[in-house]
């Protein structure tokens, strides 16, 4: 099914995927730098002012680009996600080259890229700095390249996705379960000559090259992200995050209007001798996550090729219908997916700043909620640091419980010159207690018998909260701020004792 179309009918078809993926992103640039960082993104920020190869929640990709964001942008919403919006656009525009490659014209092309680019999770990515949003856009691209190769019948691709392979491995462990079903893919169907290939073990080979350096950081460390990892899931099933997986394969990974398609395209794909693989790829990193009892949303970058194999398979059965049959079909499906989008980008992304919009949004989506009060957090601190004793302020250290409080005091603290957050939380363990100690604490996190248990002499200072007098998780668990001595045991002995993930 190779495409034999002139190169100016291939930018013609660019046109509206272009256009798909340009509009979201400007809808993004327009609004993302309302609120505040969400509590995951000071994390990264957080490591990115700490560069490794590895960090105990995640490898170190996403930290990088983030550093990079910061040379370029400084602490600016709109910059450091700007890298999200990319990744987005991007995805939305390989999407429709999926489709194409598959045999679709330009409209089934901006069939698939439109319900891409209006699905929950890629809405959401690109409203936040996460590692979520890159670990998307391999996903698709991976897929991308194995279409082209069984299209091509041109080996070479396993180069691509090879090196698409290792950047995922370096973002986020759960490509894994991606590369389980290219694996089983190739081994269950007639794909499984493009093993014998050398430029399969030389994609092999790519992944394992630029995977290299996080897997000598993880063996340094004891393999910490495993552990994590395994304690993040527990903390998942026990909460029953994972309990809604099936229903999250609709209501977060696809537009509904558009799951008739990504069904269309699965059954085309296991029918077809050519794609078949394609077929595994999905079912299989589903069946897994499902029984491993992962979180819904891990499965969204499998649909995108689902859904562009449905819009061609869909535009070869409308060429048999009248031209206002056709018409009517994809008038309905163009309004199902805007509708949709429309209700999900009310709830995902922050339109307005105030007004019934924004009290919507927040009242639905805690993630924006947690975007409030880390400004102030940080000027509250400043100002119970700035009426201590001069001879308290001279041995002062700053103590966190998560790490949204610990990227709040490295990063937006560092505007009021206060001490690095000393934090047992994540890769705070790893970067250890300062030297020397400090013998005046403002302790953040804990409620007052777990700061009385911990440190010596605690006294309430102050409370957290944020001027909207939104509940989120700052302001109803940790809403108090206590300045405490010394812990109660020693730094050392303390460090033993804690090591929390989060």
């Amino acid at each position: 099914m190779q495409s034999n179309r002139a190169p100016s009918s291939l930018r013609s078809s660019m046109v509206p995927l272009l256009a798909i993926a340009g509009a979201q992103a400007v809808l993004h640039l327009a609004t993302n730098g309302r609120y505040g960082f969400h509590r995951d993104e000071l994390q990264f920020l957080w490591d990115a002012r700490h560069l490794d190869w590895g960090f105990v929640p995640y490898p170190p990709f996403t930290a990088f680009v983030e550093h990079v964001s910061l040379s370029l942008f400084g602490i600016s919403m709109v910059g450091l996600r700007l890298f999200s919006v990319l990744c987005q656009a991007v995805a939305i525009v390989v999407v429709g080259l999926m489709t194409r490659d598959l045999g679709g014209n330009r409209w089934a092309q901006a069939a698939a890229a439109f319900a891409v680019a209006f699905s929950p999770l890629p809405l959401f990515n690109g409203t936040e700095f996460q590692y979520t949003s890159f670990d998307f856009l391999w996903w698709v691209l991976i897929a991308y390249f194995v279409v082209r190769l069984l299209t091509t019948e041109d080996p070479r691709w396993w180069l691509a996705v090879g090196a698409v392979a290792g950047l995922g491995l370096e973002t986020k462990y759960a490509v894994v379960f991606l590369l389980a079903g290219l694996i089983g893919g190739l081994l269950l169907t007639s794909a499984r000559r493009y093993a014998a290939s050398r430029w399969f073990f030389a994609g092999v080979a790519l992944a394992l090259v630029i995977f290299l350096p996080n897997l000598i950081w993880l063996v340094r460390h004891d393999f910490i992200s495993y552990t994590f990892l395994q304690h993040i899931h527990a903390r998942d099933v026990a909460h029953g995050r994972a309990n809604g997986f099936l229903v999250d394969q609709i209501r977060i990974c696809i537009n509904t209007a558009a799951a008739p398609l990504a069904l269309i395209g699965l059954v085309a794909f296991a029918r077809s001798s050519r794609y078949r693989m394609l077929a595994w790829m999905f079912l299989i990193p589903v069946a897994l996550l499902f029984a491993a009892k992962g979180r819904g949303y891990y499965t969204a970058g499998a649909y995108p090729v689902l859904i562009a194999m449905g819009a061609a398979t869909c535009q070869q059965w409308l060429t048999s219908l009248p031209t206002l049959a056709r018409r009517a079909i994809a008038s309905v499906y163009f309004a199902g997916v805007a509708v949709v989008g429309a209700y999900v980008m009310a709830l995902v992304i922050p339109l307005a700043s105030s007004g019934p919009l924004r009290d919507f949004a927040l009242k639905n989506n805690g993630d924006l909620r947690e975007e409030f009060g880390w400004n102030e957090l940080v000027a509250t601190v400043a100002a119970i640091r700035d009426n201590l004793p001069a001879d308290q302020q001279a041995h002062l250290g700053i103590t966190v419980q998560n790490y949204g409080e610990a990227g709040a005091i490295d990063v937006l603290g560092a505007a009021y010159h206060l001490p690095p957050p000393i934090a047992t939380v994540n890769s705070g363990w790893l970067r250890g207690y300062p030297t020397p100690q400090p013998t005046t604490l403002i302790v953040l996190g804990l409620d007052r018998d777990e700061a009385d248990s911990i440190f010596s002499g605690c006294r309430l200072a102050g409370h957290n909260g944020n001027q909207e007098g939104l509940r989120n998780e700052e302001s109803i668990d940790h809403p108090d701020i206590f300045v405490c001595g010394p812990p109660r045991l020693s730094w050392a002995e303390l460090w033993k004792k804690h090591r929390d993930f989060g």
